[in-house]
């Protein structure tokens, strides 16, 4: 079969990367809120990104206010010290995933502690020179940047197989963004690295909506539920993804003492096991509270008791094949008068999504494609990046797309979507 495809030499760009996952958004809007909460090396990076206000906060269609902004540098300022104080803590590497735009690389690296920061290409395309060339040479020797795809275990084995020794993983505002599939798939990685390299993870995503509402609600009081609505449009608006209720976050909605229990049992499922660390045992004086009402500032403290750090390890009793291993991914393709023939294998993932994408609008330059049709029979999984670019490729042809042979897994991601499934 003629293959229409071409991955050999093609050229993916900043504008591709990002049109493929815009979710990336986000890591510049938190720089930003961290840098208006007082931090230098924030501001360092910000300015050399050259990140403004209206650029970093505002969405498509919501200005973010002075409260916005404010209690957001708040959250930021909790988030980002509390992480990277336990982080340093472990005495080992750190890889911050996702590192996002943040400055913990400059930290790290001016203290003498290794960093290791992954993320999606498009961030590590831009946060990396930005950082580099604010330490000299020396402190670049203890930083590493790696373009990774969390869901996609032989990305993350081929970055950490860069690392000797135990890893401490930090995870900071990534979990909400992730389906259950997308969850299941990175559990089961980082399960995998932990087997591999020791160490332990940190993540202080599940319960970051009970920090969330405790930091508005000692501030705004009644005022809370309207400026979470709007905070959540707002981010969803500029990431064009939507905050999810996964498996593993603990809503503040309902019986949060439920939705705890769910959540630990999740972790639990997959092979995990959980030590919750609270948040005031690790408190000193945040930069962004120094000129809080005290009272506010005392019941932050208060409320902190009950919010916890989750600190996650292997199960020993579990056995963990380190050496599972991923088809690549790729795709041939043949045109026959205007309908486009597909055969995808592997994973459809933020790494190889762009590349579908170029390639099909490559072809659609000279060819006119009415119809696509796609056979899956080979293809494993797809993220939410696959799932945007297919929807791209949905919306761009009359005759849409029609995928066949699906796996249980593949049918339940596109079960809500227009795409017609055999």
């Amino acid at each position: 079969m003629y293959n229409a495809f071409n991955f050999e030499g093609l050229k993916i760009d900043q504008e591709l990367l990002e049109r493929t996952n815009p979710i990336f958004n986000t890591a510049r809007m938190t720089l930003f809120q961290l840098a208006a909460a007082g931090h230098d090396d924030a501001k360092a990076v910000a300015e050399r990104l050259n990140l403004t206000r209206e650029d970093t906060q505002d969405s498509k269609t919501v200005k973010a206010d002075d409260d916005d902004l404010f209690i957001n540098s708040i959250i930021m300022d909790v988030r980002y010290f509390t992480n990277g104080k336990l982080a340093k803590e472990s005495g080992f590497t750190v890889v911050d995933l996702p590192c996002g735009f943040t400055p913990r690389a400059l930290e790290f690296a001016k203290s003498g502690n290794k960093f290791v920061g992954m993320d999606l290409p498009a961030t590590i395309n831009e946060v990396q020179p930005a950082i580099m060339s604010l330490l000299d040479d020396d402190q670049k020797k203890l930083v590493n940047f790696e373009g990774v795809d969390a869901t996609n275990y032989q990305s993350l084995k081929s970055a950490f197989d860069k690392i000797d020794g135990k890893v401490c993983i930090t995870t900071e505002g990534l979990l909400m963004y992730l389906t259950d599939s997308e969850l299941d798939a990175m559990c089961d990685n980082i399960k995998k690295i932990l087997a591999e390299h020791g160490g332990y993870w940190i993540t202080l995503d599940p319960e970051i909506s009970r920090l969330y509402v405790l930091i508005v609600k000692s501030f705004y009081g009644e005022r809370t539920r309207d400026i979470m609505y709007t905070s959540k449009y707002r981010v969803e608006d500029k990431s064009d993804a939507t905050i999810i209720q996964n498996a593993i976050t603990v809503s503040s909605l309902g019986d949060v003492q439920e939705n705890m229990k769910n959540a630990m049992n999740y972790i639990t499922s997959k092979g995990l096991k959980l030590e919750k660390i609270p948040y005031a045992d690790h408190v000193s004086e945040f930069k962004s509270l120094e000129n809080a009402n005290p009272k506010i500032v005392a019941q932050i403290k208060e409320g902190l008791k009950q919010v916890y750090i989750w600190k996650i390890t292997v199960d020993e009793s579990v056995n963990v094949d380190t050496d599972a291993k991923t088809e690549s991914f790729n795709a041939d393709a043949s045109i026959n008068g205007d309908n486009l023939n597909l055969i995808l294998s592997g994973n459809l993932d933020t790494l190889s999504a762009p590349k579908l994408l170029a390639n099909y609008e490559k072809i659609k330059e000279d060819n006119d494609i009415r119809s696509v049709f796609i056979d899956c029979s080979k293809l494993e999984y797809v993220s939410s990046a696959g799932l945007r670019v297919l929807l791209i490729m949905q919306n761009d042809c009359k005759g849409g797309i029609t995928m066949k042979s699906c796996n249980e897994t593949v049918i339940e991601i596109l079960s809500d979507t227009s795409i017609n499934i055999k």
